[in-house]
């Protein structure tokens, strides 16, 4: 099979300097809408992949994103999101990115070339066969991750991968590939934008089914969301109103008292 990077492929667009900021805006916009439905092409890959995750977390597993550069911080972005949303444990969902966590703010030069590190990386948090890795890679061609994928596979773990270009050598090395294939960017090359966003997306649709599927939500609620904030409470007491018939001054109390909208609901008038 012939290997081609759309995602480097130039931009349909020429002239950009010339264009005013409402053709800017516009054109990018177009590009951005394209994004969904490449997405969708890729749900039964999607599928199969949170059906992994959530089997293996059921384990005791846990859930791994390895990236460089954008791919890699919205790992991290996804990773640090299901604590306070889902109220799992910090460690149950991680991201890692190389260069370490100072790569999240700024590029660590030369990090994405080394193709041994993400397995050191993944060894430090004493990865094992219950765990699932998801590689993420908008090229599908970077070395930190295929070869922490190879050694995951060699090492019996499952593996996944969210890629943006068809046929590449990271969905040839994850047992679980996606492929949501863009296209040419607006500005060519550029990776953080369509592939980023298609990035965004999948992350959003695993994480959340695999929450859900291990009984994170109740209804459309996220009863075990952490309460880390005003805004947060205010969300939890209108749950548990919604829940019981209790008035807010009621329903504050019960939070106070059990932690959570869930124990709060659970326990009352027990």
């Amino acid at each position: 099979m012939t290997f081609t990077k759309t995602t480097e492929q130039a931009s349909k667009y020429e002239h950009l300097e010339k264009m005013s900021v409402h053709e800017l805006l516009t054109n990018i916009n177009n590009e951005d809408k394209t994004v969904p439905h490449a997405v969708e092409k890729a749900l039964p890959q999607i599928e199969a992949l949170v059906a992994q995750v959530v089997n293996q977390l059921k384990l005791g597993g846990r859930l791994f994103y390895i990236g460089a550069g954008t791919s890699g911080r919205l790992g991290v972005v996804d990773a640090s999101e299901c604590p306070p949303t889902f109220g799992v444990p910090f460690d149950l969902v991680n991201g890692i990115i190389a260069g370490g966590d100072t790569a999240i703010r700024r590029a660590v030069e030369n990090a994405e070339d080394n193709a041994t590190q993400a397995w050191i990386d993944l060894q430090a948090h004493n990865i094992d066969k219950n765990d699932v890795v998801i590689g993420i890679a908008a090229s599908g061609t970077t070395p930190y991750v295929i070869g922490g994928l190879e050694s995951c596979n060699q090492n019996n773990i499952v593996t996944g991968s969210i890629s943006c270009n068809a046929g590449s050598p990271l969905s040839l090395t994850a047992q679980f590939p996606i492929d949501v294939v863009v296209g040419p960017e607006f500005v060519t090359g550029s990776s953080r934008m369509k592939a980023g966003t298609a990035q965004k997306l999948v992350l959003n649709m695993i994480s959340t089914a695999a929450m859900i599927k291990l009984g994170k939500v109740k209804g459309n609620k996220m009863v075990d969301m952490q309460l880390s904030n005003v805004k947060l409470v205010d969300r939890g007491v209108k749950m548990i109103m919604g829940e019981i018939p209790v008035s807010y001054e009621e329903a504050s109390d019960l939070l106070k008292k059990h932690g959570s909208v869930r124990k709060a609901v659970d326990n009352y008038n027990l």
